[in-house]
């Protein structure tokens, strides 16, 4: 393992490396994985990469803190496709648009990267049982990632949460703790159960092995691009740790010398839950707000990884940006019906925020911007079928064919 220790975000306090250990011992702030990259430098180089026939996250293993004599998952996380829009870059006047689509994971969400290296971690600590809170997404990519290894799971979830979602919880046999109450509420006492009755806890902006998994993306993104990595990455943030790994996936990238530069990253919110986009738009603390958006996978009033997702939009020239329900309508429906990627409505607020930014002059025609989609519409088929057409139901006869053709 070429991880050194942890570093905490808030104090910058150094602690030993541990599998237990979440949050700073010293100021209980978020912790950072730290590396030797000297190490990694003369071990790791593109050349020998190229060679490896693994196509999953754990091709990178050599920067991810897992212990090598622990089983990895079974089922194949990562390397997901990255499609290039040549013409829709013509249209929006830009270099090129690329779209990475992590519905394609196991679970069709983007937190399968994060739950397969907490799990991994989870058996390094000899846990007998996992547990994380989520609004939907990490919920079910932790019992997909389970049930590939045998490992019980405790969700706890919304009870708004799409039912999509709760029925890949199920099916995966998760043990499932619906809540009367906000996914803030639910995070707080998944944190209190897991510390009352020793389960594992693969919370998200809790456990600093989720932003391990997540940076992963940008190792793919970079290599699918052959190492020229784009000006622009787009993502939508819920608790901003997806922003805050992709980044430091660029940084791990960087100081190992596989990339010459980090680019800028853009983190899109629903209006109806905005904390992050204030915060760094107005320079001010995180402040925690009700959430009033139908983009359930980003519908979080309290940010947890917030400090990291901050210092990851400003170390990278970045920007935070709000965008409205109907404008992530608008995007899903666009996406998928020209871009053939349909994704839920939290990541159709990636697209939604790119359009926006590219009808404001953002970017030039040199620019070459690669938008995260994090997961797939059909965990939440409520949302677009609520909008579109009724359907048509025709007789079984040729004239029948005919008068709808016509219409």
């Amino acid at each position: 393992m070429n991880a050194t220790g942890l570093k905490c975000i808030e104090c910058l306090n150094e602690s030993e490396l541990s599998a237990t250990a979440y949050t700073c011992p010293k100021c209980g702030g978020n912790q950072d994985v730290v590396y030797d990259y000297v190490k990694i430098k003369n071990l790791f180089s593109r050349e020998t990469l190229s060679q490896n026939p693994d196509r999953s996250i754990w091709r990178y293993k050599a920067l991810l803190p897992i212990d090598e004599s622990v089983a990895v998952p079974r089922v194949q996380i990562g390397w997901t496709p990255l499609y290039s829009y040549e013409d829709w870059a013509k249209d929006f006047g830009i270099g090129n648009l690329f779209i990475k689509d992590d519905g394609r994971n196991p679970s069709a969400s983007f937190k399968d990267r994060a739950s397969a290296v907490a799990v991994v971690k989870a058996q390094e600590a000899k846990a007998k049982f996992i547990a994380c809170a989520s609004t939907g997404n990490a919920a079910s990519s932790l019992a997909c990632i389970c049930a590939s290894i045998g490992m019980p799971s405790y969700i706890f979830v919304p009870k708004t949460a799409p039912e999509a979602k709760i029925a890949q919880l199920l099916v995966f046999g998760a043990k499932v703790l619906a809540i009367d109450g906000t996914y803030d509420e639910a995070f707080d006492l998944c944190i209190k159960a897991s510390e009352e009755f020793g389960w594992y806890s693969r919370n998200t902006g809790f456990n600093p092995f989720t932003r391990e998994g997540k940076k992963t993306a940008a190792f793919e993104i970079a290599e699918q691009l052959n190492w020229s990595v784009p000006d622009y990455v787009v993502v939508s943030m819920g608790d901003g740790n997806i922003v805050s790994g992709l980044h430091k996936g660029f940084r791990d990238l960087f100081e190992v010398g596989f990339i010459d530069r980090i680019p800028k990253l853009i983190g899109v919110q629903a209006e109806g839950a905005m904390p992050l986009v204030t915060a760094f738009n107005n320079a001010s603390p995180i402040k925690p707000v009700s959430t009033n958006t139908f983009a359930d996978s980003i519908a979080v009033g309290f940010p947890r990884d917030a400090t990291a997702a901050l210092k990851a939009l400003r170390d990278s020239d970045g920007k935070a940006i709000a965008v409205s329900d109907d404008q992530i309508s608008a995007a899903q429906t666009l996406l998928a019906q020209r871009g053939a990627v349909f994704a839920e409505p939290a990541a159709a607020a990636a697209f939604a925020g790119f359009l926006k930014l590219a009808d404001s002059g953002q970017f030039n025609s040199r620019d070459n911007v690669a938008i995260v989609i994090t997961g797939n519409g059909l965990k939440d088929i409520k949302s677009v079928l609520g909008r579109i057409s009724p359907l048509p139901i025709i007789s079984p006869d040729i004239e029948s064919v005919k008068d709808y053709i016509n219409r």
